[in-house]
């Protein structure tokens, strides 16, 4: 959606958060998020080096391939992804 906000991206999201990029580094259910530089637990293609324009910081949640919001891969080798809670700054009016 096309939506602006008064709020830095740091601070919450809009819309789907694909430009979130604040530093909550933990999901919705309090597992913490897997640096996005890593193999372990999860091994996945989000690559900081191949996703530059993506942000993809430290453990910090992002929103890399335009899912419902942003999220992380977790620390939990049974949990390999989950949303996170980020606070929403603006909705969206068409």
């Amino acid at each position: 959606c096309k939506c602006k906000s008064l709020f830095p991206p740091k601070v919450c999201m809009t819309c789907n958060g694909e430009d979130y990029r604040g530093k909550v580094d933990h999901t919705e259910s309090g597992r913490e998020c897997q640096r996005w530089d890593s193999p372990r637990p999860h091994r996945h293609q989000f690559q900081p080096k191949k996703f530059r324009d993506k942000d993809l910081k430290d453990n910090y949640c992002r929103n890399p391939d335009n899912r419902l919001r942003p999220w992380c891969f977790t620390m939990d080798p049974k949990t390999p992804w989950e949303y996170c809670d980020i606070a929403v700054c603006a909705a969206c009016h068409p």
